[in-house]
């Protein structure tokens, strides 16, 4: 059996103008529901220490709210950044699925910056928002599985060797630990195809970290990873002090290598 992948691998590798699946083709990714279910809860120890409280967050020296198990991005009014936002897909899927989602979760983010939503914090809204997203890790585990689902066709269009990608990232997806990988840092960084989100003309996120990478294992990606983020802060602006933050997403990518 790992002979046969190494074949098959090997023979991706050498043909990069072979086809890819078309956009509407989902990536698989081989995981029980109970290996969903510690993916999910692993995702929300990474962003928010798996507490209750995290679920609803605002960084400091960010301009959005940071919500739910992944930490989706929400903007206020006539704010944007580099960043995509992800809280309102998210709320829209959690809707669709059955959540009783709050009407003012449709809009912006209803607290203007950080000192305000600190000060909200036992707002009936913000405590009615973690209600909500405490008894529905499940639903935000599906939504980041769904991202990924969509990511290859987005990461081929832009790869330098689109087949190489999609090798590893079949490689790494046949595994549960390699599936948590993907699943956990499309979430983190994002799938690498956003023009907005580079430095310098580099980006970090899903599609970099399989490009530096030559097999689909955990430890390769985890030492990729490694690479890109630090690339990451080495081509930051100065004012966002981006070093601050290496040491833990450094910890976070060593927590690649260990068992789901």
């Amino acid at each position: 059996m790992k002979t046969a992948l190494l074949l098959l691998l090997s023979l991706l590798f050498s043909c990069a103008a072979a086809p890819w699946p078309p956009a509407s083709a989902p990536a698989v990714v081989r995981l029980t529901p109970a290996q969903l279910e510690k993916a999910g809860r692993r995702v929300w120890q990474n962003e928010c220490g798996g507490t209750v409280a995290g679920l609803t967050s605002w960084n400091s020296g960010e301009q959005f709210a940071s919500l739910g198990i992944g930490h989706f991005i929400w903007y206020p009014a006539g704010r944007r950044g580099p960043f995509e936002e992800s809280f309102p897909p998210l709320a829209a899927f959690l809707e669709a699925r059955g959540a009783a989602m709050p009407a003012w979760t449709r809009g912006p983010c209803p607290w203007p910056d950080k000192a305000a939503f600190d000060a909200a914090r036992e707002d009936p809204r913000l405590r009615e928002l973690r209600r909500i997203l405490s008894s529905t890790i499940a639903l935000q585990t599906d939504f980041i599985l769904a991202r990924l689902s969509r990511a290859l066709p987005k990461m081929q269009a832009q790869a330098r060797a689109p087949a190489q990608v999609a090798a590893i990232f079949h490689g790494l997806a046949a595994t549960p630990e390699g599936a948590f990988c993907l699943m956990d840092y499309v979430n983190f960084k994002g799938e690498g195809t956003a023009p907005a989100e580079r430095y310098q003309g580099r980006g970090w996120g899903l599609l970099q970290v399989l490009e530096g990478m030559t097999a689909p294992t955990p430890a390769a990606f985890a030492a990729s990873a490694r690479r890109v983020l630090s690339e990451r802060v080495r081509n930051s602006p100065p004012a966002r002090n981006e070093q601050r933050w290496l040491a833990g997403w450094h910890n976070r990518c060593d927590g690649y290598l260990r068992p789901l």
